[in-house]
């Protein structure tokens, strides 16, 4: 049997008990209702405090005054979503814990953001990302980067919408439509009225929620098996605890490489530059309180990380011992945890209704922080720079309509996904082939102060193209090779192919399957390396154009928008080697803060070591809400 290929789990004896529906009671509807109150009510009453003196900097920023703890937990809500609830504990147990070595890519994921992006947007005094691209480069290219933005998440959202209330429909018969409806005008309200202040508050309370589902479904299933103990046990007897696979192959779907290195790029893509975290970021009271936050995330993402693949092993060792409905027998790995649930919890009035809970928190926690950042990206890239300047009430009033109308936006994609096939692929693809070009696209602009817009912007639709292309392509051999579609899981938004070559440890024997050859070879590229691969295809192309049309010669350069990478490594040598690299670099007069700019500016000159000077001007406008001013820098000849 081809290896990795079943859509369902490995056939146990089956029962003819009761459906699963028969257990969700009416104290299991009160609680997942319970849910639903008081998001509403944690958001409606930031959104009544203060009627009457909100800003846009409160309804889209928090006024900049959150500390780091809630930021942190809200950091970690917005992409826990139900797909990651559902489908973690289904990897592992369909295939072992080799996914767990993800953990290991966590530490680069989130140590570059805190020393690297945070610093440069922090001090920039930014709304918007994407008003980063406008600074280093020009408008065309931040707009691009918002446009790519928008279609990235406003797909995302769809079919995290749809995924928990499919889940619900599946077990519990609860309308399916009704279910997305509810979900999705819950949130739209506590966003739209109550902004990013009442969105980070309401994380904080659902990722609470996400945190006791979990720990609950641990407890007891373990309990109910004989303890953790034996079910590590069990697992290991069944060769499900995986070791370290060594195999740098990029086309192998999980090895300890792929997972440690090939993930932190997938990591930076979601925590360096994306919309959602940097909002959060910036909303922090100072730079230092960002940073930590960023730091804080890194045990909670363990924690989490830990709890699902616990919970995928406790469910493998549950049906070892207890026969499986036939309904759960023919069920779709996307409902495997949920089936799991419902059996474990079905004599324990209210529990079943708090896992409910806890998926649909994970869902919230996302679309709340979409709607947000759509909001605002669209507010700040897309209308502010050009139309008329707004009074402060108009502003108010179209930031809370724009939440509104990706709300409505929202439920109209939560029906496409649902002709999308299957969901957890569909949703994560969108982060692997458009998270990675908008990563190299500010790596491009942040690392080399040669890269200019038209470079940017090639580069870009380079990424794109790539990263749809192989995206598509593999689908496409898929659909045309007759195989079977890829594990639909938080680890399959991998497409398809990627599991031809791979040797694994299942429950079923292992089948090594002959390599594909040409272009289907390159479509099996492993999906934890897309973010890479995509966001080296910008970097590249982008450099390529940028130097065939002059690099930045004639052009202006914000100083502030680059991080010296070369100065910073060089300072990392003992004195005795920097001296012999003695270069005043280009790069490390762009990092000079400006606040000693007026001493270097005592002649009007900086040195840039490459037979040119550059001229220090302040930029138009750039004593932003009480900032220094930004400098621009101009080359010329000597």
């Amino acid at each position: 049997m081809s290896v990795g290929l079943s859509t369902s789990a490995p056939l146990l004896p089956t029962s003819d008990a009761d459906t699963v529906t028969s257990t969700f009671s009416l104290t299991d509807y009160v609680v997942f209702v319970l849910l639903l109150v008081l998001s509403l009510v944690i958001g409606l009453y930031h959104a009544f405090r203060g009627w009457g003196r909100h800003t846009v900097g409160q309804l889209l920023m928090a006024d900049r005054e959150m500390s780091c703890l809630p930021v942190a937990l809200s950091l970690l809500a917005t992409f826990q979503s139900a797909v990651a609830i559902l489908g973690v504990p289904s990897e592992i147990y369909r295939f072992g814990t080799q996914y767990w070595f993800l953990g290991c890519c966590y530490f680069l994921g989130l140590l570059i953001p805190a020393h690297i992006f945070i610093p440069v947007f922090y001090r920039l005094h930014l709304t918007s990302a994407y008003e980063y691209l406008e600074l280093r480069f020009n408008k065309a290219v931040r707009v691009c980067g918002t446009v790519t933005f928008i279609f990235q998440m406003v797909i995302y959202m769809g079919v995290v919408l749809y995924a928990p209330s499919l889940a619900l429909n599946a077990v519990t018969g609860f309308d399916l439509w009704l279910s997305v409806l509810t979900l999705g005008i819950v949130c739209t309200v506590y966003t739209a009225l109550g902004g990013l202040k009442a969105v980070i508050w309401t994380d904080v309370f659902q990722t609470l929620v996400m945190f006791i589902g979990q720990l609950v479904v641990i407890i007891v299933g373990s309990a109910k098996v004989g303890g953790l103990g034996h079910v590590w046990e069990v697992a290991s007897q069944h060769g499900l605890i995986s070791g370290i696979v060594l195999d740098p192959d990029p086309f192998v779907r999980h090895t300890f490489w792929t997972l440690a290195f090939g993930g932190v790029f997938m990591m930076l893509s979601l925590y360096g530059v994306n919309q959602a975290q940097v909002q959060r970021y910036l909303s922090s009271r100072t730079e230092k309180a960002a940073v930590l936050s960023c730091y804080a995330v890194f045990p909670c993402q363990q924690l989490v990380l830990c709890m699902s693949c616990l919970i995928g092993l406790v469910m493998f060792v549950y049906y070892q011992e207890y026969a499986m409905s036939a309904q759960q027998a023919q069920a779709a790995p996307d409902q495997f945890v949920l089936y799991f649930v419902m059996a474990l919890l079905k004599a324990r009035r209210g529990l079943p209704g708090l896992f409910v809970a806890c998926l649909f928190s994970g869902s919230l926690s996302t679309i709340s922080s979409a709607f947000n950042s759509l909001a605002t990206v669209t507010m700040e890239d897309l209308i502010r720079p050009w139309f008329p300047p707004f009074s402060e009430v108009q502003a108010i009033m179209l930031s809370r309509i724009l939440a509104f109308g990706y709300g409505l936006l929202c439920l109209g994609m939560a029906y496409v996904s649902s002709q999308m096939g299957p969901v957890l692929q569909a949703a994560l693809s969108i982060f692997g082939m458009v998270g990675g070009p908008l990563l190299g696209l500010f790596c491009l602009g942040m690392f080399f102060p040669c890269a200019n817009p038209p470079g940017a912007i090639v580069g870009l639709l380079a990424g794109l193209i790539m990263a749809f292309w192989i995206g598509i392509g593999s689908i496409v051999s898929n659909m045309t090779s007759g195989m079977a579609p890829s594990p639909p899981n938080i680890s399959s938004f991998s497409l398809p192919s990627n599991l031809t070559t791979v040797t694994m440890t299942t429950l079923m024997p292992s089948t090594t399957l002959s390599k594909p050859t040409g272009l289907r070879h390159f479509y099996s590229l492993s999906y934890l390396w897309y973010s890479a691969h995509n966001s080296t295809t910008v970097i590249v192309v982008g450099l390529i154009v940028s130097l065939l049309t002059g690099g930045m010669r004639g052009r202006t350069l914000n100083p502030r928008t680059i991080y010296p990478v070369l100065p910073k490594l060089l300072a990392l040598l003992p004195l005795s080697c920097q001296k012999r690299f003695h270069c005043t670099s280009y790069s490390q007069d762009l990092s000079v803060d400006t606040a000693t700019f007026p001493e270097k500016m005592s002649n009007g000159m900086l040195k840039n070591g490459r037979d040119k000077e550059t001229m220090a001007v302040p930029e138009e406008g750039s004593a932003h809400q009480g900032n220094s001013p930004t400098f621009i820098l101009q080359e010329t000849s000597l």
